[in-house]
């Protein structure tokens, strides 16, 4: 990812970052499920989506939000 992608990520929402890991989880799921059947031919762009969910979710902990679905830890003892 070049550096001025990666300052316009940083620029977003929270809410907007939540809905790219949700794009890019879902076409990681197709992703593999293509490979099983033999379809993919790049398969390096499963590293990359892999590491875009990575930088997603990283961006949101850092935002101040310690769980990328939108519930911190307390809601879990509950």
């Amino acid at each position: 990812m070049k550096q001025k992608e990666l300052e316009q990520i940083k620029a977003k929402p929270v809410e907007e970052l939540r809905g790219l890991v949700v794009e890019y989880r879902d076409r990681l799921w197709s992703l593999k499920s293509d490979l099983a059947s033999g379809k993919v031919k790049n398969v390096k762009e499963i590293k990359k989506v892999k590491k875009g969910i990575a930088r997603f979710l990283t961006l949101i902990n850092q935002h101040g939000t310690p769980l990328g679905n939108g519930q911190s830890k307390s809601d879990d003892k509950k």
